[in-house]
């Protein structure tokens, strides 16, 4: 999306464009929005093969902010962007290197590489490359003698700081340390800009950390502008401070944060009722804030994990602990990655600081949770001013506050199982309000999670105010989510399990739903039969109380497949069903639409003519009746760059005179109603794939969301917006 069309967007569009209140400033303060993605498969050559795995980790720009560089270690490569115009980058091509690059930091136009060329853990070697960004030739290297994992350059350039962590093989002994042979930290001069190897320092860090002293694994490096080195060693749960000659300036436990309000099973519900207390906060990313204090993101590796941030001054003075809050802040936004509960949540991995308008922000990454927090400091101690969208597994974060840009690295490909591919995301620092969340449960007296929303229907009659369901992805917590719509965000602002005999009502998969002037509820369960998931309709009292279960009649059950019901609407008495995909009776590319009818436990069937794919398949995701006609959501199953479907059409209710089901069924006619292509683009992410519900409320108002498949191999984006009146 080029720029005057972003502008177009924060002007004009509804309910996306107001900062969450619980993050807003008082003052005026700018805010980041997201401008441009640039998939990394792009950067391959023509005619090589684009399905192979591709991840930028860390990255780094040259010194004018024109060009970004970053590595891929499945591709062995450092890879270039062109960002002279930050919101159309452009593919700078790749260099393949001797190794598995681990870490970059540019210098003017010289982009220095740490590459690991370790035959196995016991015997781990690697290098320091010096490459000349424009020409790509190879300036220098110096050996390093051991694998190394993250690089920083002195502010000045006076030298390269080099964490050599010698990881320990997580096969053995459980993945416990010590193992052979112990990191350290190597600082290399530079003299004019060159790497000067004969001048190598090699910091000593045995003896220091109570866990495994003799096996120091150094993580990750950051330079102060004094020429500081700080150093996480994140197995040992350590941090050390070097001076430039590599002297051990100081150094202390990385310590511990007791955990309240966590959830931490993985059972397809959102339960923060659980404690980890003395949880070690096994920080993985560092950086200096100034001359005396640093942040660090607390990832965890093996036995910790503290899901928040931490700064420490260099003394050892712990001055800031975020504790569930970071956490917290991404469970509002259904950012919560409940398929990691028990390991170590929305894992904070990189962190960065950098200042924009006079204001020093530091930027927090969640690995788990696919956000990038930003934080405003004010005194010295943080205040959460926005959670910005990335992609799938941000790794890298990169400030150019002399550009107004933030660039972050996102190294999870999902391209072999026709997922989304890596990225790198831009946004743009300025005063337009933020774009995202498009959607929160910031103001609910409790911390409610939501994710994996799927069918939505309108309040009979307030305006603005829409009901949606979850899908089987929370498999132990069916929900129906009540959600105001003239907020902006949306807020969800209450919820009902949907339960049977006082507990959760088991084998659903929720995909519809509409809302009753008697306050209760029809759901449409897709089934699926393999798991034994009944295709059935619901009726729920207004607490969400299964009151009656409707099966499948014998007709639909001896052709069902596993693609069901996808949507439900009501037409006077009837209950009309979106059956997603083809099942054993229908021409190709060719659905049905069930009629049910209330009061006479009737059923027929029409037929709806789809788009034919032009990849994968087509299928139908949304059905809602609203005046003359019935809106029915088309989608393909493709994403990012390869989707093509995702459409709204309309449908004559004149048409729509069921069939007996089992014999020939009418086909009813269609009317494209909007192409939703634009609207997903226009969050200058890569485009989703799944457009779940869409709803019209009693003044003509459509809303259409997204399901983000539970943060599960997805950036965890929700995106909810208005398309406007019908």
């Amino acid at each position: 999306m080029n720029e005057e069309a972003f502008m177009q967007r924060l002007l004009l569009s509804g309910t996306a464009l107001i900062t969450l209140a619980a993050v807003a400033p008082a003052q005026a303060e700018g805010y980041f929005n997201r401008i441009a993605s640039f998939a990394t498969p792009e950067n391959m050559a023509e005619g090589q093969d684009r399905t192979r795995e591709t991840s930028p980790e860390i990255i780094a720009a040259t010194g004018d902010g024109m060009t970004l560089v970053y590595t891929d270690s499945p591709l062995g490569v450092l890879g270039f962007v062109d960002i002279a115009d930050p919101a159309n980058p452009l593919p700078g091509g790749t260099l393949a290197l001797e190794g598995e690059p681990t870490s970059v930091d540019v210098i003017r136009r010289t982009a220095f590489v740490g590459v690991n060329t370790s035959e196995s853990y016991t015997a781990p070697s690697g290098h320091l490359l010096a490459v000349d960004v424009d020409s790509r030739a190879e300036l220098g290297r110096c050996d390093l003698g051991g694998q190394p994992d993250s690089i920083a350059a002195a502010p000045g350039g006076a030298f390269i700081a080099v964490a050599i962590e010698n990881e320990r093989d997580e096969d053995l002994n459980d993945g416990m340390i010590p193992q052979m042979p112990a990191g350290n930290v190597t600082i290399v001069p530079l003299s004019d800009g060159r790497l000067d190897c004969d001048a190598m320092i090699v910091a000593d860090l045995t003896g220091l950390a109570d866990i495994a002293p003799d096996d120091p694994e150094p993580e990750f490096v950051d330079v102060n502008a004094d020429g500081e080195i700080v150093v996480t060693l994140q197995e040992n749960n350590h941090i050390a401070v070097l001076s430039a000659a590599g002297e051990v300036l100081a150094h202390f436990p990385a310590g511990a944060v007791d955990l309240a309000g966590i959830d931490v099973a993985e059972e397809g519900a959102f339960r923060f009722d659980s404690a980890q207390p003395g949880r070690l906060r096994e920080p993985d990313s560092v950086a200096w804030l100034n001359r005396n204090r640093f942040a660090m993101a607390n990832e965890g590796d093996y036995t910790g994990g503290a899901r928040g941030w931490t700064i420490f001054g260099k003394d050892g003075t712990e001055i800031y602990e975020s504790g569930t809050s970071f956490e917290e802040a991404l469970i509002r936004i259904g950012h919560y990655p409940e398929g990691r509960s028990a390991n170590k949540g929305v894992e904070p991995e990189s962190i960065a600081d950098g200042r924009f308008d006079g204001v020093q922000y530091v930027f927090v990454g969640s690995e788990r949770g696919s956000i990038v927090g930003v934080y405003a400091m004010e005194d010295g101690a943080p205040r959460l001013h926005q959670l910005l969208p990335s992609g799938i597994a941000p790794e890298g974060i990169l400030p150019l506050p002399g550009r107004n840009l933030l660039v972050t690295a996102n190294e999870a490909d999902l391209g072999e199982d026709g997922g989304v591919r890596a990225h790198v995301m831009i946004y743009t620092y300025g005063d337009a309000a933020p774009v995202y969340p498009t959607i929160t449960t910031e103001g609910m007296d409790e911390l409610v999670g939501f994710n994996a929303l799927s069918g939505l229907a309108a309040h009979p009659e307030q305006a603005g105010r829409l009901y949606a369901v979850n899908d089987s992805f929370m498999a132990l917590q069916p929900r129906i989510y009540e959600i105001d719509a003239t907020a902006t965000p949306a807020r969800i602002i209450g919820y009902r399990d949907v339960t049977r005999d006082g507990a959760p009502a088991q084998k659903l998969d929720l995909e519809g739903i509409v809302a009753l002037p008697d306050g209760g509820f029809w759901l449409a369960s897709e089934g699926r039969t393999d798991r034994l998931v009944p295709h059935a309709l619901y009726r729920v009292d207004a607490d969400g109380v299964i009151e009656e279960e409707v099966a499948f009649p014998p007709e639909l059950l001896a052709v069902e497949r596993r693609f069901g019901a996808e949507g439900i609407t009501m037409v006077g008495d009837t209950l009309w069903i979106a059956i997603q995909r083809e099942w054993a009776d229908d021409p190709a590319d060719h659905v049905k639409l069930v009629s049910y009818n209330t009061e006479t436990g009737a059923w027929g069937a029409v037929h709806y003519p789809k788009d034919t794919p032009e990849a994968g398949w087509i299928g139908l995701s949304g059905i809602t009746a609203h005046g003359d006609h019935v809106y029915i959501v088309e989608r393909d199953n493709q994403i990012g760059a390869a989707a093509r479907t995702k459409k709204l059409y309309r449908v004559p209710l004149s048409g729509m005179t069921p069939a007996d089901l089992g014999g020939d069924l009418p086909v009813v006619s269609k009317e494209l109603v909007r192409d939703l292509l634009p609207d997903l683009a226009s969050y200058n992410g890569y485009v989703q794939d799944k457009v779940e519900g869409f709803a019209i409320d009693v003044e003509g108002t459509g809303y259409a969301v997204t399901d983000n498949d539970g943060v599960d191999d997805h950036s965890g984006e929700t995106l909810f917006w208005s398309i406007g009146r019908m």
